[in-house]
């Protein structure tokens, strides 16, 4: 045990751990847009109550959500104690001072804070969705005789309001540059760089970030706009 605890601490190791646990949530990122698109579907909102539902009672999904917070924190954790070494390692005045020397994209250099605003919207986001649609406060609506959750009428309410369909377009575009950083980042961590594959990688990458993310703004914007 002592050779993985050592391992799994080391800068490498927290480095693979955050590959995996990143790529992890790239495939929930997935599944979770598929079902928030059943929202554009014209029947007031069925086909989203439905989905909602199966989510929050099905065995297997509730089982994974717990995977999934579990990813969530050891992410969180292990890009805070990789963030806290790597500013200690380069002291900032050495940026001030040779300011051609601090290579890399703006959001390599700024992933903490990219970091904080996605943390800060997903916060945010339970508050408003998952909270209600887990532990209660939403109103019933009744499909095919069957008494569900009506969370769909949250959302269109949600996305009636201005700034927090800023906050969630802001969310995305965080994400998107987090997303475009990380999942390159990812494979390289994992010692997955060929010069035969690396530069498909990128493309999918830069590709699978503005897409989904995109995604998922335009759903804001559309109940915004459509309901004015």
């Amino acid at each position: 045990m002592n050779w993985f605890t050592k391992t799994f601490s080391s800068t490498i190791g927290r480095k693979i751990v955050m590959s995996i646990t990143g790529l992890f949530l790239c495939s929930f990122l997935v599944v979770h847009l598929l079902g928030n698109l059943t929202l554009f579907r014209n029947d007031g909102g069925e086909a989203f109550n439905l989905y909602s539902h199966f989510m929050a009672h099905n065995g297997i999904i509730r089982t994974m959500e717990i995977v999934l917070l579990l990813g969530f924190l050891f992410h969180i954790y292990d890009a805070i104690v990789l963030n806290r070494r790597n500013s200690s390692a380069r002291p900032i005045n050495y940026a001030e001072n040779h300011p051609e020397q601090n290579t890399g994209t703006w959001a390599s250099r700024n992933m903490g804070l990219l970091g904080t605003v996605i943390l800060v919207f997903l916060i945010i986001h339970l508050w408003n969705f998952f909270v209600p649609a887990r532990f209660g406060g939403l109103d019933p609506v009744v499909i095919e005789d069957v008494e569900y959750e009506n969370l769909y009428v949250r959302v269109v309410q949600s996305f009636q309001v201005w700034w927090y369909v800023l906050i969630y377009v802001l969310g995305m575009i965080a994400l998107a540059y987090h997303l475009i950083h990380g999942f390159q980042s990812a494979f390289q961590s994992l010692g997955l760089t060929h010069k035969k594959y690396t530069p498909f990688i990128q493309i999918f990458g830069f590709a699978f970030s503005v897409l989904v993310c995109l995604g998922f703004a335009i759903i804001p914007i559309y109940f915004f706009f459509s309901q004015q």
